[in-house]
């Protein structure tokens, strides 16, 4: 299961988010996002578990938790959606 992870302080490893879902189950990969031009944290990240059990379970225990002194928000991640160019009125061609 993919878990959207909110409000990270922008200091966040992805060891530290990791290590934190990891008290619940195994952790497939943890992503910090970033500023794809400074390079810097965007202050969310996705988190992946392999057990939906225990996803569920990290999600209701680490919503609304602390994890360097930030509020976290945790719930799971909703699937991308595809860019559609005519809906913001730019065109490809």
């Amino acid at each position: 299961m993919n878990i959207y992870v909110g409000n990270l302080a922008y200091s966040a490893t992805e060891a530290e988010l990791s290590n934190v879902f990891s008290a619940f189950g195994t952790v497939s990969s943890a992503r910090i996002i970033t500023d794809k031009y400074t390079g810097k944290s965007r202050g969310f990240g996705f988190v992946e578990m392999e057990n939906d059990a225990e996803a569920k379970n990290a999600i209701a225990n680490l919503n609304g938790s602390e994890m360097n002194n930030r509020t976290l928000v945790v719930n799971e991640a909703r699937p991308r959606r595809e860019k559609n160019y005519r809906q913001n009125n730019y065109s490809r061609y």
